[in-house]
Parts: C-alpha cells; structure tokens; sequence
C-alpha cells in the first residue's frame, strides 16, 4: 500500500505518459495492461507470454503506475479518451465512478460469456448499481480472519482457543510467557476497519446483517454496539503503546515471531512467507461468542480486469479478458498471486489457502466495504475513524456507531427513514 509521494509537476508528467501510452494501444496486434500492482510484473509477463501463446499475433504490454495516483492516472486518461485497452480495476466503489463515466465497457453474456465462470457475488462486486451490468471480470476473492504463527504457540505451550473468553485467557497466558499475543496497532486507519470488522462480524452475526440491509436496523443497534465494546477486551492483548503501533510495525512484530496473531486478510500471507519462510502459518476464524456458537469469517472481492471504453483495439482487449475469465488464466495467477481465484472451478492448491477457501463457506461480507463504500463518507472511512477514537478513548462505542449511522444517512437511503 505504501508508495512514493508524487508532486503535482510529477504527477502532470505521469499523466501525459498515460496518455500517449494510450495513442501506442493503437498498435494492431498489442494490447496495452494497466495496473498499480508493479511488485506483480513477473507474474503477469508469463502469464501474458502463455496467453500470446494461445493466441499468435497479439502480445499484451504490461504498464504500472504508483498506487496512490493510479486513479487520478487512469481518470485523466480515459475522461480524453485514452488510456490502457484493458485496467485493473477496483471493486464495489471503486468501480463505480468508472463504470458510471461510461470509461469502461459493459461486459455480458455476448461478449464475455465467460462470466458465467463467475459466481453472482464475484460479478456483483464489478457491476453498477444503477443499471446491474458487469463492467470487469472479478479476480480473487480476500478473506478476513486470524493469521497465527503455530510455532509461537507450540513454544509458549498454548493452543489457539476458538470461543471469546477461550481466547482473552490465551492471550494472557501468553503476555505471562512475555509473548505479544495480538500484533496489530491501530495507528493505521484502514487496517483499523479490518480489524474490528473480524471481531465483530461473529457477535452480531449474519441475520443482523441483513435486517441493516433491509432498513431494519443500523449502526446504532445495541447488536453492533455491543460488539464493538467487546474491542476494548483486546487493549491488553495488543503491543505496548498500541495506538502508535502502525501497519509495517505490526507485520514485522508478526514476520519476527514476536507476536502469536495478526489480525488480516488471506492476501497476507504470500507476503508473510515471502519475508520469513520459517514461518508455520495457520488461519482461522476469529473466536465465538461462547463455546458452541459459530463464528465467522468475513469475505470481499478484490480488483479485476476491465477493458477501455473508447479502446482502439477492442477485439484483441476483450480476448484477453475473456481469457482471464477461464481457468487458463485464473488457476496460474490464484498460485503464483498468492489468491483465491473468484472463478468457480478454480480450487486453491496451497494447502492453508484451500483451508481459507473453506472457511468462506460461512463468510459474512466485510460489510462497511461491500456495501457502503460507494458515496462519501464511506462505511470504512466512518469505522476506522470511530475504532481510533474509541481506543484512544475519546469516543464510546455507543458514539461511535451513531456517528457511522449519521454519516451513511447523508446518501444511504434506509438509514434516512
């Protein structure tokens, strides 16, 4: 996530670069890529050479950009009506400013009959609100849960607990041993919203979920509130001075074995391994209620691939895209990404990915994302802002589910009544 920071003078010469990429698009026979992922360049350059492969005579130009200006990049370009054949494209939100300029094209069974390779919620999660059209071919699915290192445990003597009061007794038993039982900090705002997403989502279940959707409830549901004070049960399980602890802080405290849990997501794991192979990972769900209860996991869909409205080479960038809809595409890329594919058929090969895979088949959605990221102020925006207050302890968390539920209310219409 973290990136350089670029000045306006640089920012204006990045633009007129995607710019006159977008006049090379008009190459025959080249399809130009774009993407904010530049750490992911190899995988893509074998992954286009196989797809060249099966179809002689197109090549595909991989282009990347900084992260945290990929959207303005892509905006200047495609408003003047150029830009890269096929993007990367955000979901849900993201996609949605896009969508309804008209940059990207609507994508359906005559076109793409590959999405049908897709399950509905994958599709849902790149389609507009307002007229349900598919406008990019999803990639993977991330999943929200507990990261645990089992070394840690083995060593302190401790097994992981699955119930709340199973695990508050573990983490103490583990600060008794000198260990950080919970890595993270909160001084990194939207990893605070991952975290109180999968520590809540088991106490106020799947039900809940859907009566806020249906304008039966909100934020301010003494459910929800009640979930969030269970957050404060976990100041003592966090590193020492955890409101200054930041998301690089809280993944090396977790690389370095010095923490038993990281609070996270599936994408995190790749990374993980990749600093520290000695790691044994496991993931699991965060614990219950009580004993018996279930719990569960919290699930999204994250990116895909769209092609360029005003493309100059609309067919060869839709048989990309058709091709990254198939299992050609997808089961490579699930590996070598470190994901679990959005398509059906595509099984996960890495053992504790195929263990994720499962879980998700009680996941609840990461609902501040899913649902209400799609006008200002965003769900996210409104919970990790009221998780920092509250651990910081200048808001309660009966104050902070009635400010989520005001800010929604300015453009969520079942909130509104």
């Amino acid at each position: 996530m973290a990136g350089m920071k670029f000045g306006r003078r640089a920012l204006a010469a990045l633009t007129g670069l995607t710019l006159a990429s977008g006049i090379a698009a008009a190459q025959a026979g080249e399809v130009t890529f774009w993407t904010w992922r530049q750490e992911d360049r190899a995988v893509y350059t074998d992954l286009f050479a196989e797809f060249t492969k099966a179809n002689p005579g197109i090549t595909v130009k991989f282009e990347a950009f900084p992260n945290e200006n990929y959207n303005t990049i892509v905006t200047t370009a495609l408003a003047g009506g150029k830009g890269g054949d096929v993007l990367h494209a955000r979901a849900y939100g993201g996609l949605e400013a896009m969508a309804k300029a008209g940059y990207y094209l609507p994508l359906d069974k005559t076109n793409v009959p590959e999405l049908a390779n897709l399950p509905d919620d994958a599709n849902a999660s790149e389609s507009l609100r307002a007229d349900g059209k598919v406008y990019a071919v999803s990639l993977a699915g991330q999943t929200l849960g507990l990261i645990v290192n089992q070394d840690v445990l083995a060593a302190a003597g401790v097994t992981m607990a699955s119930d709340w009061d199973g695990f508050l007794g573990m983490c103490k038993a583990l600060k008794a041993k000198g260990i950080t039982p919970i890595a993270n900090g909160t001084a990194t705002p939207w990893m605070d919203a991952i975290f109180a997403t999968v520590f809540t989502n088991p106490f106020v279940g799947p039900a809940w979920t859907a009566d806020m959707l249906a304008g039966k409830t909100t934020f301010s549901d003494p459910k929800f509130i009640g979930a969030l004070a269970k957050l404060l049960d976990l100041k003592d399980c966090m590193p020492n001075g955890f409101t200054g602890v930041d998301y690089p802080t809280s993944q090396q405290l977790f690389s370095a074995g010095k923490a038993a849990i990281f609070v996270g997501g599936s994408f995190e794991i790749a990374p993980f391994r990749r600093g520290n192979p000695k790691l044994n990972l496991d993931f699991v769900a965060p614990p219950a209620p009580a004993i018996g209860q279930p719990s569960h996991v919290s699930r999204f869909f994250d990116s895909g691939f769209a092609v360029n409205a005003k493309s100059a080479n609309p067919a060869d960038a839709l048989k990309l895209v058709r091709w990254m809809a198939t299992k050609a595409f997808a089961e490579p890329a699930a590996a070598k990404l470190g994901n679990i594919s959005s398509l059906k058929d595509v099984a996960a090969a890495d053992p504790l990915l195929a263990k994720v895979a499962k879980l998700n088949e009680t996941a609840m959605p990461y609902s501040t994302l899913v649902y209400f990221r799609f006008e200002a102020p965003t769900g996210t925006d409104l919970l990790q802002d009221g998780v920092q207050k509250m651990f910081g302890g200048s808001a309660t968390p009966a104050e902070v589910g009635a400010a989520i539920t005001a800010g929604l209310s300015k453009w969520y219409k079942p909130f509104q009544k």
